[in-house]
C-alpha cells in the first residue's frame, strides 16, 4: 500500500484569526531562547572557572533546548505566516523523533543535575571522586543511549503502519498522537508503548529527583551556616524551577491528549503541547542566568567586554564631529 508523499500540519485548529499573533509571539520565544542558550553555552565553553559538573551539564541542557526548540518552531511559523503546511513523510518522522528524543534527554540531564546537586551538598568531601569527567560521560551517553532506545521502537511501529486515509494532521508538528490516528490500522499498540514507556520514564526520574531534593534539604537546613544554607537553597530552587517547568506543562500535555477526547477542546490540547516544546528552553537560560551567582556574573562579564569597546567608539565618533 502506497505511503503519502507528504503531510499537511494544520497548525492550531479554530485559531486561524489569531496566526499572526501567534507567528510572533513564537518568533519572539525562539529568538530568545537561541540567544538564551548560545549565551549560556558560549559563557561556560570560555570560562574555565565553570567547567564543574554543574556547569557542563547546564551547557549540555542548552544544546538540547536549541534542537528542542529548532525542531518544532520554524516550521510552526512557517505555517502561521505563510500557510506552507506541508511536511513530507519522512521529514514527519523525522521531526518527531528529534522531538521526542529531545524530551526524553532533557528528563534525562534533569536527574543528572539533581545527581550532582545531591552529591555537592550531602557528600561534598567525595565530590571530585565520584563526578569525573569520565562519570560525566558516562551519564551522558547513557541519556542518550535511553532517548534512542525509546524512540527507536516507536517510530518503527509508526512507520510501519498503512497511511491510506487522510493525510491532514491536526497539529503544528508531527505530535505521535496525531499521526498515530491517520493510519488505517489500529494505532493502539503504539500508542499504549508510547504512553506506559513515558509515564516509566518520567515517573522513575521524578521519584529520583524528588528523593535527591528530600535527602538535600534534610542536608541544608542541618548546616550551621545561615549563608551557607542561603546558598544551597538559591542553587536548588533555580533547578527545582526548571524542572516544574518541564515536567508539569509535559505530563499535562500527554495525558490530555489521551483521556481529554471530547472534554478538552483541540485547540487547547494543541497549544499545551507547542507551549510545552517552546517554554522550557525559553525561560531554562533566563532562570540559571537570573538565579545562578557564578553563570549571571560571567554573563554579564562576557556582554560588557563585547558592547562596550563598540560603546567608547561611538563615544570617540561623537567626540571627533563635535
Amino acid at each position: 500500500m502506497e505511503t503519502p508523499a507528504a503531510f499537511i500540519l494544520v497548525g492550531i485548529p479554530g485559531l486561524q484569526s489569531s496566526y499572526l499573533w501567534l507567528a510572533i509571539f513564537l518568533s519572539a520565544m525562539y529568538t530568545t531562547a537561541l540567544l538564551g542558550n548560545t549565551l549560556i553555552m558560549t559563557v561556560i565553553c570560555m570560562d574555565s572557572t565553570l567547567q564543574e559538573p554543574m556547569y557542563c551539564f547546564l551547557c549540555v541542557l542548552a544544546a538540547v533546548d536549541i534542537v528542542m526548540a529548532s525542531s518544532v518552531v520554524p516550521k510552526m511559523v512557517s505555517i502561521f505566516c505563510s500557510g506552507d503546511s506541508s511536511i513530507s513523510f519522512n521529514g514527519c518522522f523525522t521531526q518527531m523523533y528529534f522531538v521526542h528524543a529531545a524530551t526524553v534527554v532533557e528528563t534525562g540531564l534533569l536527574v543528572a543535575m539533581a545527581f550532582d546537586r545531591y552529591v555537592a551538598i550531602c557528600k561534598p568531601l567525595h565530590y571530585s571522586r565520584i563526578l569525573t569527567p569520565k562519570m560525566m560521560l558516562r551519564m551522558c551517553v547513557t541519556i542518550i543511549i535511553r532517548a534512542g532506545m525509546f524512540m527507536t521502537p516507536l517510530i518503527w511501529m509508526l512507520i510501519h503502519l498503512p497511511f491510506c486515509g487522510s493525510n491532514v494532521v491536526p497539529h503544528s508538528y508531527c505530535e505521535h498522537m496525531a499521526v498515530a490516528k491517520l493510519a488505517c490500522a489500529d494505532p493502539m499498540p503504539s500508542s499504549l508503548y508510547s504512553l506506559i514507556c513515558s509515564s516509566i520514564i518520567v515517573g522513575s526520574d521524578v521519584a529520583f529527583i524528588t528523593t535527591s531534593y528530600v535527602l538535600i534539604l534534610r542536608a541544608v537546613f542541618g548546616l550551621s551556616s545561615k549563608n551557607a544554607q542561603q546558598k544551597a537553597l538559591s542553587t536548588c530552587g533555580s533547578h527545582v524551577g526548571v524542572m516544574a517547568l518541564y515536567y508539569l506543562p509535559g505530563m499535562v500535555s500527554i495525558y490530555v491528549a489521551w483521556l481529554g477526547q471530547g472534554i478538552v477542546p483541540l485547540h487547547i490540547q494543541v497549544l499545551l503541547a507547542d507551549l510545552y516544546l517552546i517554554i522550557p528552553p525559553t525561560l531554562n537560560p533566563i532562570i540559571y542566568g537570573i538565579r545562578t551567582k557564578q553563570t549571571r556574573e560571567r554573563i554579564w562579564s562576557l556582554l560588557t567586554s563585547c558592547f562596550l569597546p563598540f560603546q567608547s567608539g561611538f563615544m570617540n565618533i561623537r567626540l571627533f564631529r563635535s
